[in-house]
């Protein structure tokens, strides 16, 4: 008898669990030999290192003879940073060659074009990689900069006004108020650089620009207060002093000169210098009683709180009209416990005040008020008599000198800044010098290939044309406890 088979015996009616396979892995899917390094070009184009940098665009290049468009670019890239201009452009035409739909390859061009002084060249490439990319405002704006070479300064207005149009850049501003410039047109160059500082408030380059402008057109508050604002920015500017400087060395004797050097190097808190220079001028021009208050001001950030003092007196003695000189004796005074004196000073202060509203419509400084309103609260004189409106507190400088040794028993007034102490007082005083200067020329900064273009300083016509000038860089530190006396 035939044994039965097992499997059909013992078949279960119930389905049997199997394993489910698994899915074999996928290899990583190789580059196109096209692009393979792409990846490790750029990492060592951004890191700066050049020489690994062209290495690996050397054997890209060996691998795909010739046909990589992103190795070819950094290749020429590197070849502009060099200063290799000619090969740098070739190799950006073989770029738009390899891909001609391209509007960045198409701007490397122009780039280098007009690096080479080929303005008319740069702007017909332009003009054809703005047909790729119409709201491009790089291309506008360089086709500005490329017109004002030319001096085709109409043109150049109009490109500039619609890169702004289409992105406002700081650099633009500063452009299209150089035209402005060139074209004798003061006016628009303020309001277009006005314009600019309200985008663009924190920009040393622009507010220094306007400030020169103002003191050139001699008005003396809004450009003491943007160089102010610079040097709050940058204390470190030096555009300001090199004027001065040259100023100094030309004509030693001015008393003028001599006043705003002074006057630059209490924003910049160098006291020594400050008082130096603040000294000799006091020695050509002895009867002006605001620089005695500003030689009391460096002294007084000096520690050298008695001849201070008799700065301030012989300012009291000498100026009848500014409140401002008795203001900032009387902080001193109440800084240092005197509060009978501090509040004498602060009363002559009041009648200086209002012999100026009754004999003219003159807007008094909002610091300047507030100070003095917190002075009076000081002293317990109650509200002023003089100024009952509220002020409200400017972004800021204070306008007020202080003395570095307080009484323990009362809280400081006013700061340790000379900024506002020293600007508030030259921007009521009408015969400061105007500062010399260029037509708001900007000075080359370090960039990106992408970035838009910039003229170089000084030039107005072209590259081939100029040479690039140079200005002293004044950063010398300064010794701010020296013990100095007056005379």
């Amino acid at each position: 008898m035939a044994e039965p088979r097992l499997g059909a015996e013992l078949a279960s009616p119930f389905p049997i669990a199997t394993e489910p396979q698994k899915p074999r892995p996928r290899k990583v899917p190789e580059l196109p030999i096209l692009e393979r390094r792409n990846w490790l070009i750029h990492l060592h184009y951004i890191r700066k290192d050049y020489d690994a940098c062209k290495i690996a665009i050397k054997e890209q290049l060996h691998e795909t003879q010739g046909m990589c468009e992103y190795a070819v670019y950094v290749q020429a890239l590197v070849l502009r940073l060099e200063g290799k201009i000619q090969e740098s452009l070739e190799l950006f035409q073989t770029c738009s060659i390899l891909n001609p739909q391209s509007a960045d390859n198409l701007k490397q061009v122009a780039r280098s074009l007009f690096l080479l002084g080929k303005h008319k060249a740069a702007i017909e490439v332009y003009n054809e990689a703005a047909k790729l990319n119409q709201k491009d405002w790089e291309i506008c704006h360089n086709l500005g900069v490329c017109y004002m070479y030319l001096k085709h300064f109409n043109k150049a207005k109009d490109q500039l006004n619609n890169a702004l149009q289409l992105n406002r850049h700081d650099l633009t501003y500063m452009m299209l108020g150089k035209i402005h410039l060139l074209q004798g047109e003061t006016d628009k160059a303020i309001e277009v650089y006005k314009k600019a500082v309200e985008f663009s408030p924190e920009n040393t380059e622009l507010l220094t620009t306007l400030g020169l402008l103002y003191l050139q057109l001699g008005v003396y508050q809004k450009a003491f207060e943007h160089l102010g604002n610079a040097l709050t920015y940058d204390p470190t500017n030096y555009k300001a002093i090199s004027c001065l400087k040259r100023a100094n060395y030309l004509s030693p004797f001015d008393w003028k000169i001599l006043y705003n050097l002074g006057l630059v190097h209490l924003t910049m808190q160098q006291y020594a210098s400050a008082f130096h220079f603040l000294s000799a001028a006091v020695n050509f021009q002895p009867r002006m009683g605001e620089l005695y208050m500003l030689l009391a001001v460096a002294l007084t950030n000096l520690e050298d709180v008695e001849n201070a003092k008799r700065s301030y007196e012989q300012a009291v003695a000498l100026d009848q009209c500014n409140p401002l000189v008795n203001l900032n004796y009387a902080v001193l005074l109440y800084n240092q416990g005197d509060k009978k004196g501090a509040l004498c000073q602060y009363y002559e202060m009041e009648k200086k005040v209002n012999a100026l509203k009754e004999n003219s419509t003159l807007d008094f400084d909002p610091e300047m008020v507030d100070v003095a309103q917190k002075v009076g609260a000081a002293l317990q004189v109650g509200e002023s008599l003089v100024w009952t409106k509220p002020v409200k507190d400017s972004k800021s400088k204070q306008r007020v000198a202080t003395s570095s040794k307080p009484s323990s028993t009362q809280q400081p007034l006013g700061s340790n800044q000379a900024l506002g102490q020293a600007m508030s007082s030259a921007a009521g005083y009408g015969k400061t010098m105007q500062l010399s200067t260029g037509a708001g020329a900007s000075a080359p900064l370090a960039k990106p290939p992408s970035l838009p273009l910039e003229p170089e300083p000084g030039s107005e016509t072209g590259p081939e044309e100029t040479t690039p000038s140079t200005e002293p860089q004044e950063r010398r530190k300064e010794k701010r406890k020296s013990r100095l006396t007056t005379e």
